[in-house]
């Protein structure tokens, strides 16, 4: 399971735009690839399985426990490489120890055996940016480390000076990428857009791989490329029904790759639908599933969506229809957009939520379920991920899970339960491993 892990100090310093040419540089250069993302993140596995047309995968230490993970990793089968794209600093995770570790992306190239390319910001610095790549190398010393890629260069002698601080330190230096303005992908609040919504995403990829292969040594790269033996293939999360409705589109397109395949591989028959299209969830399926996304940008079609809304109450009269973030806003009775307008949402829920009123909520959440949940056995402990601005402004439904951060502090973001309606804040990772 060759491969390397491309992170950086911190977010924000051209990581994704290295990932993305890198995927295409080494995919046009006739090799498998398989891409991978570390963390908790549900919109770059798209524009990885754009750049290199292998489906990518989540490896998250917090969230999945051992058996999980090798499974995740066992979908390298048949690649030649593997690609993994880091989350915020190689270091960063959280203070409380997760089903195999903190969640993160040093600890995902560890257990993977991927030795680290880091990527590095040097504007406004020359050789100094030797002391942080060194004190990165030096942190974990039992990390696997390729070397760095300096990014956003000014000039030939910046080039030089930073190239004397990396030699000095003993750092290969992989890559030199001179500064410019247009590598940059659109972003709004939950971070980059989505790869649907990129008005030309492949012109994109394309200029990315050509700058890569221009400025970066792709052949250190390969030969730098190690990893542990690929593990034995293993179950993914089963299906939680055997015919599932999908609501897939601009709106809702936020499910982690990894439960999507293993729905697929047990069996499962995955029937998407699109609730901007007005269109109705298949009257066969057993459940719905309406992931997150951005209902608050689409929230006026939503509202006059009559053939989407009278199919799910139809559903939820005798069989189970369940709302993550976006989907469970969607589920509710009315949501408030940016401008502080209402709109009147599917109502299984009583939840009323507000874009207007804006907070953050992130953070990783481990959740005890009060009562049933759809293919959830009970006392199974489930572990998820919260990143959205909304509000809650009403929520007067029982509450679905007592509901915890990653260091045990209760949340306020309970879910809710009506009849057979049933919706989180939260994104499903796993369920607890035993």
């Amino acid at each position: 399971m060759r491969g390397v892990l491309v992170s950086a100090p911190a977010s924000g310093t051209g990581k994704t735009t290295v990932m993305l040419g890198l995927l295409r540089a080494l995919s046009d250069a006739g090799l498998a690839v398989q891409p991978f993302k570390s963390g908790p993140d549900y919109i770059d596995p798209a524009f990885h399985r754009a750049a290199c047309g292998r489906a990518s995968f989540n490896l998250d230490t917090w969230a999945m426990g051992p058996r999980l993970l090798d499974a995740v990793a066992a979908q390298a089968q048949g690649a030649e490489i593997c690609v993994a794209e880091g989350s915020m600093g190689l270091y960063d995770g959280v203070a409380t120890r997760g089903q195999s570790g903190f969640g993160s992306s040093a600890e995902t190239a560890r257990r993977m055996g991927w030795p680290v390319v880091l990527v590095l910001d040097v504007g406004g610095q020359a050789q100094s940016a030797a002391a942080t790549a060194l004190g990165f190398r030096q942190y974990m010393p039992d990390l696997p480390f390729a070397g760095v890629i300096l990014n956003r260069v000014a000039s030939p002698r910046h080039e030089r000076l930073t190239r004397l601080g990396m030699e000095r330190a003993g750092l290969p230096v992989l890559g030199v990428l001179p500064r410019r303005g247009d590598l940059t992908l659109p972003e709004r609040h939950l971070g980059l857009i989505q790869a649907v919504e990129h008005p030309d995403l492949e012109a994109a990829i394309a200029g990315y791989a050509a700058f890569l292969r221009a400025h970066v040594d792709l052949d250190a790269i390969r030969a730098a490329a190690a990893g542990a033996p690929l593990p034995a293939t293993a179950p993914l999360p089963r299906p939680p029904a055997q015919r599932i409705a999908l609501a897939q589109d601009a709106a809702f397109s936020f499910t982690y790759p990894h439960l999507l395949e293993g729905w697929r591989a047990a069996g499962a028959e995955v029937r998407p639908f699109s609730p901007l299209a007005d269109e109705p969830p298949d009257p066969q399926a057993d459940l719905v599933w309406l992931p997150g996304g951005y209902p608050e940008l689409h929230a006026g079609r939503l509202a006059a969506a009559e053939r989407f809304r009278a199919g799910l109450r139809r559903h939820a009269q005798d069989r189970p229809v369940h709302g993550e973030c976006g989907g469970y806003m969607a589920l509710g009775a009315a949501l408030i957009d940016k401008q502080g307008a209402r709109h009147e949402m599917a109502g299984l829920l009583g939840l009323v939520t507000s874009y207007e009123t804006r907070k953050l909520h992130l953070g990783y959440r481990r959740a005890a379920l009060r009562g049933p949940l759809q293919g959830v056995a009970p006392g199974v402990m489930l572990r998820g991920h919260e990143f959205h601005y909304s509000t809650i402004l009403e929520q007067p439904d029982a509450p679905l899970a007592d509901v915890t951060d990653a260091d045990g502090k209760a949340v306020p973001e309970t879910g809710s339960r009506r009849g057979r309606a049933t919706g989180t804040f939260f994104h499903l990772i796993s369920q607890e491993e035993s």
